[in-house]
């Protein structure tokens, strides 16, 4: 079923949405709803309900290997935003090939692991020569710095000795040499990258839990940051999954944070 045919009369928290219109709210540029749901019907049901009020999703492996790549053609028809959150890693050959690819289907963002020079050197050239686009509409590689899942722990099991933000900071720095546009990052992070990088290099911060969000039975999450805090750090995206996902009405959970984004004050 593709975006623009979803059955509304029977899409989950509708009518409920219905009275409460999205038109009334501007969205936010800066925020990024990830779909993260393992179903293309999922996926597009929450994109109906959400309408004008999200310009920006992630599309995520869960969704990948569920017909994601369906919806991320959908959403670009619709002239959405999509960040294909693909976390690229692996020989320098297979990632130039990879975003060469990603670069010419049309999409906007994608993530490569920021682990050395080579790779990211690697997801350069392949975005260069894939992507004819004009500068400011070529896709944008992001790199990912340290997972927001990564307590100091994780770090040493890895062999990594660095504090976080040390190795979020290093990465970045790697990232930014290499002509990236931009790293995902903890918030905590955020203020030390934007320090080490420029103002014009995007920091997309995920893990952002607004204030009242109860807490899920799985959080995995190891460092979050309400949207206010995170955009005080630097943070030019939100990166914002089951605070809206998962709400009982994503309508209203969207419209309430990106409240909160058009109310922060630098």
């Amino acid at each position: 079923m593709a975006l623009d045919t979803v059955d509304t009369e029977n899409a989950v928290g509708l009518p409920l949405m219905r009275r409460m219109p999205t038109s009334g709210i501007v969205a936010s540029p800066k925020l990024v709803v990830a779909l993260d749901k393992p179903t293309a019907t999922e996926a597009r049901k929450l994109v109906a309900e959400l309408g004008s009020l999200v310009e920006v999703y992630k599309v995520g492996l869960e969704l990948l290997f569920g017909e994601g790549l369906d919806v991320a053609h959908e959403l670009k028809s619709r002239n959405k935003l999509v960040f294909l959150d693909m976390k690229l890693l692996d020989i320098p050959n297979t990632v130039e090939k990879a975003v060469e690819n990603i670069a010419r289907l049309g999409f906007d963002f994608v993530t490569v692991h920021a682990v050395d020079r080579k790779t990211v050197a690697a997801a350069v050239r392949g975005r260069d020569r894939g992507d004819r686009r004009p500068n400011e509409k070529r896709l944008k590689l992001l790199g990912v710095t340290v997972l927001t899942s990564s307590t100091q722990q994780d770090l040493i099991e890895q062999g990594i000795q660095e504090a976080s933000t040390e190795l979020a900071v290093r990465r970045a720095r790697l990232c930014f040499e290499a002509e990236f546009d931009g790293v995902i990052a903890s918030g905590f992070d955020a203020r030390a990258i934007r320090a080490a990088t420029s103002k014009e290099f995007i920091i997309k911060v995920p893990g952002i839990r607004p204030k009242g969000f109860a807490k899920v039975a799985k959080e995995d999450q190891s460092r979050v940051m309400t949207p206010t805090t995170a955009l005080r750090e630097g943070a030019d995206y939100l990166v914002i999954g089951r605070p809206i996902a998962d709400a009982e009405n994503p309508v209203i959970a969207a419209r309430r944070i990106i409240e909160e984004i058009h109310s922060f004050k630098a």
